[in-house]
């Protein structure tokens, strides 16, 4: 079950129910288990998002990490604005072959226009998968 702010904006909260954070989200497997702009936690299975040789697709923990800094963001912006992303960057320290990926967003700046947000993949052991900042631009919807 997905903890979510007391001021979350209805109506990205009806779009997070009624979606489970889009449709990639929902093929990777991604289950958001805390959300708020500061921080926020997601996991994702190994099994089914694999490359060729059996570890954890790069593009997974990119995928896993732009699903939760862009939800993070969007609380941020707020009601009548939206975020999305302008850059992305991820580095990969250890492979994964079986069992669960957990991510963990924190803010780094939660500005007007602009939100950065750090988020860290480590596996059920704690250890260190990989990094990913990314930063979105927030805008008013026409």
């Amino acid at each position: 079950m997905t903890t979510f702010p007391a001021d979350l904006d209805p109506e990205l909260h009806e779009r997070l129910i009624t979606t489970g954070g889009g449709a990639l989200a929902r093929k990777m497997g991604i289950e958001f288990l805390e959300l708020s702009a500061e921080h926020s936690v997601a996991r994702m299975p190994v099994e089914g998002n694999t490359q060729v040789i059996g570890l954890l697709h790069g593009g997974a923990h990119v995928v896993l990490a732009e699903s939760l800094g862009s939800v993070s963001s969007a609380i941020h912006a707020g009601p009548g604005r939206y975020a999305v992303g302008i850059e992305i960057n991820a580095t990969h320290s250890r492979s994964i072959t079986e069992g669960w990926v957990i991510a963990e967003c924190t803010a780094l700046v939660l500005g007007r226009t602009l939100a950065t947000h750090e988020i860290v993949m480590r596996d059920e052991e704690g250890r260190r998968l990989s990094t990913v900042r990314m930063t979105n631009m927030l805008r008013d919807a026409r």
